[in-house]
């Protein structure tokens, strides 16, 4: 391996002494460049060299050659100052073994990682940024390790196309890519594109030439403007005889023929290439959507025939797919900026037709995708109205809107395709216009429905129940205090626990300073643990209770409740660990009754979770810090005799 890095670092000598002769690098910086190769050329010779080391290398070198690039721009000035003549250097070694070494280190590279392919674009760019020669060579090597990439045959046909202006190579390796993965949309997009851009190309060389006019590009302004000189001609009248005007007239047909070839060629290879993507991609709803797009941004020859087709195979094949009425129904809406359309009315017609595309799409396809689109629609008109969906003091037409939403919420539900998410949306819905007695309604409908186990919808009723009762006074009355604490107790006595977190979560604050109501819901948490047990991890009921308590009543009344929680049968591990916290915390602070009771929850945790190893390291740190070491011993010694098989995590009784 040395003898190899040796004879590679002898190559480099006659460019190092050039570099030294041309006083671009001191002899001290020469040495220096010398040891950093000789770091690198050992690294890429070890058995296994990482792909970066490769990189480190080539950035270095990379950065290297611009410093030496620098210093000779420098040099030339220097000699331009001093009064000599500028004269045009020969390049020398120096100049070339840059390229040339970083060239050999990503050969070298990606012959050692051939499936990288983010290697292979660097390796490409780097030559073609420094247009190297071998640039088609290595083209030829990526595609030939990986031809099953799209993205290597459009950018070797670019190269073609755009560099080497070789048009008929850039066709065959479009065409050869295109049999490799014939399911590439981005294959078929960009050698439609390819396709137009060179007729278009040809196109603007007729006109350079004189011999033609106009370009196959469509631009919206210059319609505009042929349209009005068409139709005020009379403004344009020419001053010349009849016969001038006759041969202009002859010109224009002469011209509008050529341009009728051009654009009947173009629609031509629309066609074909149309073709050949619907038969390889047929369930490829995007594709037909870019070359829609495409066929829109240019002039061709049967366009409005074109479109109209294109639409038909789209509406057969896709009828049953809710992206597809979507993307119909915005047709109908183009974006005001582009257009510069700013008239209420023609918008409000404009979205009126999209509306009758969105009712014809929910018959056709009464899904709750289709209905979610239709809403989500309605809401971003609201929301160009009015600025923000939030501001509802409305406009003739957002309000108008607002009725269709309200209708199709309704049409949702009579057709079975109200889901838990479009509920959940009509009723923050009404209650963002401010109409909370309806959303009330409109939510108690629901919950007694077929969505009545719909935690989030239960949430929703619960909180428009409250905003009703408190819009008038925050502290509600007795007897409306009484429906929230039924309302709660109807939906957690048919919920589980980890169901229901949420709503306990809100239960234990609405009626935190409400006695009577509080103390029945800790009956009724009580009957909760009872039936489902206590939580070993996550959410525990029982600890947040407790924890409720402790803020409120204080530690006493706090230590009545864990006691009648942990007189269950299953008052679960996450409540002793709770209250083995509370006890312990204030046992550090010399407490002697919160020390007994810490040990006598740890031996009732102990007697029914004996394998927890946290449980026993926890027991013998209390031990260690406000015991004895004889208790400490004691407890370490019982927890080797318990765990068995986890007892190597127990070495002594220090470490555990």
């Amino acid at each position: 391996m040395a003898d190899v890095v040796q004879y590679r670092l002898e190559r480099m000598v006659d460019e190092l002494d050039d570099l030294e002769s041309r006083g671009i690098f001191t002899r001290r910086e020469i040495a220096e460049i010398v040891k950093q190769r000789r770091k690198f050329e050992y690294r890429l010779k070890r058995p296994s060299p990482l792909k970066q080391d490769f990189i480190a290398y080539i950035d270095y070198e990379t950065q290297l050659d611009a410093l030496r690039r620098l210093r000779k721009k420098a040099a030339t000035r220097e000699l331009l100052r001093q009064g000599k003549k500028k004269t045009k250097t020969r390049k020398s070694v120096s100049d070339f073994a840059p390229v040339s070494r970083i060239m050999e280190i990503y050969r070298l590279a990606v012959m050692r990682y051939k499936g990288d392919v983010e290697l292979w674009f660097r390796y490409l760019e780097f030559c073609r940024q420094r247009k190297n020669g071998r640039m088609k060579k290595v083209l030829a090597q990526v595609i030939r390790f990986h031809p099953k990439l799209p993205g290597v045959w459009i950018y070797a046909a670019a190269w073609e196309f755009d560099h080497n202006l070789n048009v008929a190579a850039a066709r065959a390796l479009m065409q050869s890519g295109l049999r490799m993965c014939p399911n590439s949309e981005d294959l078929w997009v960009e050698y439609l594109r390819m396709e137009l851009t060179y007729l278009n190309k040809l196109k603007a060389r007729k006109v350079a030439l004189g011999e033609d006019k106009g370009t196959l590009v469509r631009d919206k302004k210059d319609a505009d403007e042929k349209q009005w000189k068409e139709e005020n001609k009379d403004l344009f009248m020419s001053l010349d005889d009849e016969d001038k005007e006759n041969n202009d007239h002859v010109s224009d047909e002469e011209s509008v023929k050529k341009l009728d070839l051009f654009s009947e060629h173009a629609s031509g290879l629309l066609k074909t290439i149309y073709g050949g993507a619907i038969q390889a991609l047929p369930s490829s709803f995007s594709l037909r959507k870019q070359f829609l797009e495409i066929l829109e941004s240019i002039e061709v020859a049967d366009s409005e025939e074109l479109s109209i087709e294109i639409l038909r195979d789209m509406k057969r094949d896709f009828s049953a797919d809710p992206e597809y009425w979507d993307w119909l129904a915005r047709l109908e809406m183009p974006d005001a900026s582009i257009t510069g359309e700013k008239n209420e009315d023609a918008m409000h017609s404009r979205l009126q037709k999209a509306v009758q595309v969105y009712e014809e799409a929910i018959k056709a396809v009464p899904s709750a995708t289709m209905f979610k689109l239709y809403i989500n629609f309605l809401l971003d008109a609201i929301a160009s109205e009015r600025g923000e969906v939030e501001a509802f003091s409305l406009s003739y037409h957002a309000s108008s809107y607002i009725s269709d939403i309200l209708k199709v919420y309704e049409k949702a539900e009579t057709t079975g395709c109200l889901t838990e998410e479009l509920a959940c949306q009509c009723i923050s819905f009404y209650t963002q216009l401010g109409r909370l007695e309806e959303a009330k309604k409109v939510a108690e409908n629901l919950c007694s429905g077929k969505l009545s186990d719909s935690v989030q919808l239960w949430l929703l009723r619960v909180s428009v129940e409250i905003r009703c009762i408190t819009k008038d006074s925050l502290s509600p009355s007795k007897a409306d205090a009484l429906s929230i604490f039924e309302l709660f107790r109807t939906v957690l006595t048919k919920m589980s626990i980890s169901e229901a977190e949420s709503l306990w979560i809100m239960a234990l604050k609405f009626f935190a300073n409400q006695k009577k109501s509080f103390e029945k819901l800790i009956e009724l948490s009580l009957k909760a643990v009872a039936k489902y047990g206590g939580s070993e991890n996550g959410f525990s009921l029982s600890s947040a209770v407790v924890n409720f308590i402790l803020q409120k009543d204080g530690l006493k009344h706090a230590r009545e409740v864990y006691k009648r929680f942990l007189a269950l049968p299953h008052p679960g591990l996450a409540l002793y660990k709770n209250c083995i916290e509370l006890e312990s915390n204030l046992a550090s602070l010399g407490n002697e009754d919160s020390l007994v009771n810490t040990r006598k929850l740890y031996e009732a945790a102990l007697a029914t979770y004996d394998q927890d190893t946290s449980l026993w390291k926890d027991y013998h740190s209390l031990e260690t810090k406000l015991g004895t070491s004889e208790t400490a011993a004691a407890i370490y010694w019982r927890a080797r005799k318990s765990l068995k098989d986890s007892a190597v995590d127990f070495t002594s009784p220090d470490q555990l």
